[in-house]
């Protein structure tokens, strides 16, 4: 009986894992910084799914990436890098 249900664990395992299928590599900031026509299909899905897709990790770095490409296309705030995910921005000393 013990080995009935261990085959039965092993197999529903198995079958609950393959229906995930494959999942996409994740980007970093700077890889989305680097490739405009990936960034903008990102954040485009995004936008598009919210609900699902928004804390994803994708989703936050080529958001982030966005962001930080449109702070420092109107020059910042001197001496104040641009902010990511999660930190809070750390003034320079000149």
């Amino acid at each position: 009986m013990k080995n009935t249900n261990r085959v039965l664990l092993v197999m529903a395992v198995v079958v609950g894992l393959s229906a995930c299928g494959p999942k996409e590599p994740v980007q970093t900031v700077d890889w989305y910084k680097a490739h405009d026509v990936e960034r903008k299909a990102m954040v485009d899905r995004c936008k598009a799914n919210p609900g699902e897709l928004e804390n994803t990790p994708n989703c936050v770095n080529a958001t982030d990436a966005a962001n930080a490409l449109v702070w420092s296309s109107k020059g910042g705030i001197s001496g104040v890098k641009a902010p990511t995910f999660g930190q809070k921005p750390k003034p320079t000393k000149e």
